[in-house]
């Protein structure tokens, strides 16, 4: 690959922090306009410049990869192109400033050529092990530099494979986010769900980190062994993780409604915002209505908002004598149209009373997956 433009912007200049002296030098394998061949090159519009280092191409005054600025792409493209998702570039730019988007006039981001190369390589450095707070100010020079130090210390036999991320264990990060919930280390948590987001699928993110995570909180509030302070802590930070998350998708107007809660005495909210995510990642509208709401409320939220399917979420306590009730009566409140999922781990201690309210009852977010993505296309099998 070769560079394509012999000038350097001076936007490609201000991102990677090159001196307005800096000029384009013509090496022993550039050809005869003056274009270098370089590995650093991420596209064919990338420039090779001087004074940032070596480029690796034996050039030592040389350093490719400035690409040249256009007008703009939104952040689905960016998606696309660095494997990040939206939820992540979002919090880097926001929390980190590791890139400063253009905005247009209705305020939607426009990401440069120059923020997604930037974006590559400090992914790159978070997956070798840096951490985002202690990175995103660095030059994208310096950023190339790190990376290629990385790679180039790590033992061949080392270094993973696109296939070997994908095997990444979800375990790792649940260990390292419990830890940080036991220090009370509200930062470090946010870092380790981060980091999660980014080696993980969605799915084995929510399946195998946070609904595990927040399982053994729960068990270990109840178990005596965590302090309500930590208990609070670690809610409120997946609580505003999940949230960007779910703010990350887009649905049509024209997808099917569903509602998620917890009925009357059902107070941990978790799995019914869990079962929010998941519903939106599968095309529905989905609304999360808070918790601890009576059958009155959900069924008329649910007529409000022309819901095809309700959302419940059981998890504490499994012995509650009144949400038996509470159940029967929601599906008589619904009607016969409203399809009605429950689960959570309390959820079996009601089983009679699920069997009698016809609620499907999946086992875990991977069978409520299923069972959404098999309604949904029920549902607009009938409306066509």
């Amino acid at each position: 690959m070769r560079c394509s433009c012999l000038r350097l912007l001076p936007l490609s200049r201000a991102v990677l922090g090159v001196r307005p002296s800096s000029k384009l030098v013509k090496s022993a394998n550039s050809d005869e306009e003056g274009r270098s061949e370089c590995p650093f090159l991420l596209r064919p519009s990338s420039l090779c410049y001087e004074d940032a280092g070596d480029c690796g191409n034996g050039q030592k005054t040389l350093v490719c990869c400035a690409m040249e600025s256009t007008p703009g792409h939104s952040i689905k493209v960016v998606v696309r192109r660095t494997g990040l998702s939206a939820h992540v570039i979002r919090v880097w730019e926001k929390r980190y400033q590791a890139v400063v988007p253009a905005r247009t006039t209705t305020n939607r981001r426009l990401y440069s050529d120059e923020d997604i190369a930037r974006l590559q390589w400090l992914q790159q450095a978070v997956q070798a092990g840096h951490s985002i707070g202690r990175i995103a100010h660095l030059s994208t020079p310096e950023l190339m530099k790190l990376v290629r130090a990385e790679q180039a210390a790590a033992p061949l036999a080392q270094r993973t494979t696109d296939e070997e991320d994908e095997k990444k264990d979800p375990g790792e990060f649940l260990e390292r986010a419990l830890v940080a919930v036991q220090g009370l280390d509200a930062v470090s948590l946010k870092e380790q769900l981060v980091r999660a987001s980014i080696a993980l699928s969605q799915q084995h993110l929510l399946e195998g980190v946070v609904q595990p995570l927040m399982e053994r909180i729960g068990q270990m509030w109840q178990e005596g062994t965590l302090r309500v302070s930590d208990e609070h802590m670690a809610s409120a930070v997946v609580r505003s993780f999940i949230g960007n998350i779910q703010a990350s998708f887009q649905v049509s107007e024209a997808a099917p409604h569903v509602v998620a809660t917890t009925p009357a005495g059902q107070l941990h909210e978790m799995g019914a915002l869990l079962a929010t995510v998941v519903a939106t990642s599968e095309g529905w509208n989905s609304t999360f209505l808070g918790p601890n709401l009576p059958a009155e409320e959900i069924a008329g939220a649910a007529a409000q908002k022309g819901a095809k399917a309700v959302l419940l979420s059981i998890v504490y306590p499994g012995d509650d004598p009144h949400l038996g009730g509470e159940l029967v009566k929601l599906r008589r409140l619904l009607g016969d149209d409203i399809a009605l999922l429950a689960g959570g781990r309390a959820a079996q201690h009601y089983q009679l009373f699920l069997d009698q309210a016809r609620a499907v009852t999946p086992a875990n977010l991977s069978d409520l997956r299923d069972s959404l993505r098999l309604l949904r296309q029920e549902t607009i099998s009938a409306q066509g």
